[in-house]
């Protein structure tokens, strides 16, 4: 699995989007292609660079869910584009 940081910052949090209702959703790649190129649609869009940086799955679970973070797994049948705002790290 993956995720998305800012290069540099990566112990400072991981991408995440805003839902309808505002909620921070954490986006998890299961494959790093797929990652990398939403890295690369982030970075033209002016992001800072974006750093993939491959997780545990099942780590990474458990923690959203002792965190009570919102998360979505991004599969390779999942078509996703940066949205123009309601982005974050958290």
């Amino acid at each position: 699995m993956f995720i998305l940081t800012i290069e540099g910052r990566e112990k400072e949090g991981a991408y995440s989007v805003k839902d309808e209702d505002g909620d921070q959703i954490l986006y998890l790649f299961e494959e790093e292609d797929d990652a990398i190129r939403y890295a690369m649609m982030l970075e033209e869009d002016e992001h800072p660079p974006i750093h993939v940086l491959e997780v545990e799955d099942e780590i990474m679970l458990k923690t959203c869910e002792s965190h009570n973070y919102n998360y979505t797994v991004i599969t390779s049948a999942d078509v996703v584009i940066p949205p123009e705002i309601g982005h974050d790290i958290i």
